[in-house]
């Protein structure tokens, strides 16, 4: 049954589609498709996907970078009843478990990963400490569906994508089944002995996507910078031109493949660690941004230092900060003025959006629901709310987070929420894994450690990597003054325990306490 004020995205789509037409609706690159192509394309991949094979409720993992494939390819196998197992994992264990969970029986993936992940290349990569799981076989049987130029290791019989959309071939047919039914499941952490997986469905998806453009006052016709799925839909709704950067552009990594479209943008969506990027590439080069009327932030805390940056940089442009989570997106929406005018005890995220539902728990806990919250964890029991492990209040519907309900520690006055930092520093390029921990000093008082796992990790804990240097550059403009670490330390991992594998902060307190007096030893 639908959930009340539920809308189904991919109805959505088709419906804005239909409403603008000729205008344009995607551009990736030099090409650019409108509306009423997009509609098409949607709806011929979803037919051909049905012709061979595809019934409701299969799972297809799906390794497709962002583009104008990967966007058809999305939608059509979710208008087909499929659905989307997104980003399904990087090592052969733990993608071989993940299938193995979902019981895909679709593979979507790029040529080159077959090509990478095949023959002597796979050895290769290996020695240099890359895992690249086999995608020819990790699911027997899978009907295979390629991205990209023919390469050698792609399976017989395999599809391209852009044959599935392509005229003359399959006509089109609306026909969009059942809207309550699982359409995308997104890993969010665990291993593969147990992982966890976030399961949504097209209305759960679609529950705050008005309010989400209301709220960042998208119009019509608005030029929308991003690389993120579930905003550049939005912005489709809209009525908006999703532009797309090219092919594997991170705007943290390689902020340039964002910055060369900027002149073009009204709209931008970036996380923090990529809008710092950004705003250092517009220091020396300001008029990049003359077009731009609003930023978008999310995916990760925002927080005061990067707000400020903001607004001295870009004095005109309205600024808005999006608080969500996997499970349900958004919550609640701040102006960035307000948001820095904000004098109060915690982090103001602003007004909860009007499809979703907050209460306080008598911990402090803040729990949501709504149609937007998730059908569940796959495997699990359906949820119908959340506790989202956040400490909160709430006020006149305005919503103040004072950190995690748990791992707190403090540094002489100050109560320090590692939760609230953690995400924003594990989006710097190079990092993999990222922990703010406090190691008691000589005076009984915190010293604050940040211990990462770079994406090419040292054999033990270590003071100098490539990466501390970068993240140390970064921090002052990310995060308060007052939580700057003390300490920063390279690792080759993070100790995890339970089921769950949570963080296991004692024991790392432990090991870098070790480690800080034998280096004060030498």
């Amino acid at each position: 049954m639908a959930k009340v004020g539920s809308t189904d995205i991919l109805a959505a789509v088709l419906d804005a589609c239909e409403k603008y037409g000729n205008a344009s609706a995607l551009t990736f690159g030099k090409n650019t498709l409108t509306y009423r192509e997009l509609r098409e394309k949607v709806l011929r991949t979803a037919s051909s996907l049905k012709v061979l094979g595809m019934v409701p409720g299969d799972h297809v993992l799906f390794s497709v970078r962002p583009g104008l494939d990967a966007t058809c390819l999305a939608l059509g196998i979710i208008a087909a009843g499929g659905a989307i197992v997104a980003d399904p994992g990087a090592g052969e264990g733990m993608l071989r478990e993940r299938a193995e969970l979902t019981a895909a029986r679709w593979v979507a993936a790029e040529s080159l990963l077959y090509f990478a992940s095949s023959g002597p290349l796979r050895g290769i990569a290996r020695r240099r400490g890359i895992e690249l799981p086999p995608y020819r076989t990790v699911v027997p049987d899978a009907h295979h569906i390629v991205s990209g130029p023919w390469l050698p290791g792609v399976p017989w019989g395999a599809v391209a994508v852009h044959t599935l959309s392509a005229p003359g071939g399959t006509e089109p047919v609306v026909d969009l089944g059942n809207p309550a039914a699982e359409a995308l499941i997104l890993f969010t952490n665990g291993t593969s002995a147990d992982p966890k997986a976030v399961v949504h469905s097209r209305l759960s998806l679609g529950a705050g996507i008005a309010d989400f453009a209301k709220r960042t006052q998208l119009r019509v016709g608005d030029r929308v910078l991003t690389d993120q799925l579930a905003v550049g839909i939005s912005a489709l709704v809209a009525g908006a031109h999703w532009m797309l950067p090219r092919t594997g552009a991170s705007p943290g990594a390689t902020p340039g493949s964002f910055f060369d479209l900027l002149p073009h943008a009204e709209v931008i969506f970036a996380v923090p660690a990529a809008l710092d990027s950004l705003l250092k590439l517009l220091e020396t080069e300001p008029d990049s941004a003359s077009n731009l009327r609003t930023v978008l932030i999310g995916g990760a805390p925002v927080l005061r230092p990067l707000l400020t940056r903001v607004r001295a940089q870009l004095p005109d442009v309205s600024i808005k900060a999006i608080y969500g989570m996997t499970e349900l997106l958004p919550v609640a929406i701040a102006d960035g003025d307000e948001k820095l005018a904000f004098e109060g005890q915690g982090d103001y995220v602003g007004e909860l959006v009007s499809t979703v539902k907050a209460r306080i728990s008598a911990e402090g806990e803040l729990v949501v629901s709504g149609p937007g919250l998730m059908l569940g964890y796959l495997g699990k029991p359906p949820l119908k709310s959340l506790p989202t492990g956040d400490r909160a209040r709430i006020e006149d519907g305005r919503l103040i987070l004072s950190g995690r309900c748990k791992d707190t520690f403090d540094r002489g006055g100050t109560t320090v929420y590692p939760g609230l930092y953690e995400p924003v520093i594990a989006g710097l390029p190079g990092v993999r894994e990222v922990a703010m921990i406090g190691v008691p000093d000589s005076s009984g008082d915190d010293r604050i450690v940040l211990v990462i796992v770079p994406t090419d990790p040292p054999h033990g804990l270590a003071h100098e990597h490539p990466v501390l240097t970068t993240v140390e550059k970064a921090l002052p403009g990310l995060i308060d003054a007052g939580v700057l670490p003390d300490v920063l330390l390279a690792a080759p991992e993070l100790p995890h325990v339970g089921r769950g594998r949570r963080l296991d902060r004692a024991a790392l307190v432990a090991r870098v306490a070790a480690f800080l007096g034998d280096a004060r030893s030498v």
